[in-house]
């Protein structure tokens, strides 16, 4: 058996980036980061990043013993999430998402930035059917990497905003907002029928 499953890192490291969406956060980032230096720009960047890590990693460890205990299923979940995943995807395509501002005395860092905007459902519910998913010590090595390798793509697409959207403009970026709005939304009816599958095949019913 391989240490390291590469088909399942290709995968997550593509499902995750993909609903991530690093270049669409980009406005959302210099909005909540405007006042602040360039350095507080670098810090903020990274603690988001981290946090999502954390936040996302140990819903992938614990968040099936959480969901047995609330008696509820993965395809209920994966059901919501791709439900969820579908409404940020309408409005990626229409261009009417929200930029939430943090409240003052709040760190942009941990909220909105690590989450709910990139630790959200879509991503742990992804990572957790990743994880259900992997094959052996092999296949949680590549989904770990996977996920720790698709939240370095943010860190670095944060760190480098501010040059980035001067190249982009605003025209390239919500190209590549519509772009990932159209794929986001292929995923979630893609999670929403295989939850509708697991249902069909029994797999939707709480252990007792």
């Amino acid at each position: 058996m391989s240490w390291f499953d590469l088909p399942v890192f290709t995968t997550t490291f593509v499902t995750l980036t993909v609903i991530l969406d690093p270049p669409g956060a980009i406005p959302i980032f210099l909005a909540l980061t405007g006042p602040l230096t360039p350095q507080q720009k670098i810090s903020a960047a990274r603690r988001a990043s981290l946090v999502a890590l954390g936040v996302i990693a140990s819903f992938a460890v614990f968040g099936q013993r959480i969901l047995d205990y609330l008696g509820i299923t993965l395809p209920a979940l994966q059901a919501a999430g791709g439900l969820l995943l579908l409404v940020v995807a309408l409005q990626l395509l229409t261009g009417s998402e929200s930029e939430s501002l943090a409240d003052a005395g709040v760190n942009v860092a941990l909220v909105p930035l690590g989450t709910p905007l990139l630790a959200g459902p879509g991503a742990i519910v992804a990572t957790m059917l990743a994880v259900q998913r992997a094959d052996g010590a092999g296949g949680l090595v590549a989904v770990g990497a996977a996920l720790t390798a698709a939240l370095l793509v943010v860190y670095l697409v944060f760190r480098f905003a501010s040059p980035l959207a001067r190249f982009l403009k605003d025209s390239g970026i919500v190209l590549l907002s519509r772009i990932a709005g159209l794929l986001l939304s292929a995923i979630a009816v893609q999670m929403v029928a295989n939850a509708v599958i697991a249902f069909v095949n029994g797999q939707g019913t709480p252990a007792h």
